[in-house]
């Protein structure tokens, strides 16, 4: 198979064994920027995937070069959780000027967590899921970058493991910015109540999962992150043509973190 191209918003598109035919364009309508979901760039995509005309690998590494100048902290290597948030790392890493060192290895022979029936047994699926590489951190200072924190479950028995493991500090640098809110645009995001963002826990969250610090990635600097390479593309497209022509306004959903969303509510 071979990359073709990105179907439009709006675009219905017929494919046949002889060619890829647009059959309409549903319009937007008239100075509505585009809402293209902010959490496909951040977690939901493949990374080699290719949206707006970027690939996601790329953006979630801006989004950890982005971190480091939001967040620094005194530490001696960079690490993630595998492997979603490896981009994002390697991003701050270099940023930062740190090493980037793995730290677990997957274990293959533990099914997903996700879908284990309850808290307890999600948690230590996590501690199972992974192998410790104790030589590379024993006695120095993680900063580990994850790509979203939902639920909080899920980091609390991973810091405990690299606690125990010898890490002398554990710092939590995170990738994207708090989910605060649901989605209505059929992203199955779980319920007010269950975000930590939400939780009375989410005010002394590095106490709450164990780790020494906790920062989060701005908003600001998630859209600026995404929306980086697609203003320079458009500005050169601009000076390219003679005639200065109307460039579209770049637009993205970002409802789950702000409650601002880009329809009205109906209920």
């Amino acid at each position: 198979s071979r990359y073709y191209r990105e179907v439009l918003p709006g675009e219905i598109v017929k494919i046949s064994r002889y060619d890829v035919q647009t059959l309409d364009v549903v319009p937007r309508p008239e100075g509505d920027p585009s809402a293209f979901c902010i959490f496909e760039y951040v977690y939901f995509a493949r990374p080699d995937s290719i949206f707006e005309g970027q690939m996601v690998y790329s953006v979630r590494r801006r989004c950890g070069q982005q971190l480091a100048i939001e967040a620094p902290v005194e530490a001696d290597l960079v690490s993630t959780v595998p492997e979603s948030a490896t981009p994002a790392a390697l991003g701050y890493a270099q940023k930062c000027g740190l090493p980037y060192v793995e730290v677990l290895c997957k274990n293959r022979y533990v099914g997903r967590t996700f879908i284990q029936p309850n808290m307890r047994l999600r948690q230590l699926g996590v501690a199972k899921k992974f192998g410790v590489l104790s030589d590379n951190f024993k006695g120095k200072r993680v900063v580990i970058i994850d790509d979203s924190i939902v639920r909080g479950n899920t980091i609390s028995p991973i810091i405990k493991l690299l606690r125990e493991s010898g890490a002398k500090e554990v710092h939590i640098r995170v990738a994207s910015p708090p989910i605060k809110f649901p989605c209505y645009m059929g992203i199955n995001i779980p319920t007010k109540e269950e975000l930590i963002a939400n939780r009375p826990e989410f005010h002394d969250l590095a106490n709450y999962i164990g780790a020494d610090s906790v920062v989060y990635l701005s908003v600001e600097g998630l859209v600026s992150s995404v929306q980086e390479s697609i203003k320079a593309r458009q500005e050169n497209e601009n000076s390219l043509k003679t005639q200065k022509s109307h460039v579209g306004k770049i637009g993205h959903c970002i409802a789950c973190l702000t409650g601002e969303y880009p329809v009205e509510l109906e209920w």
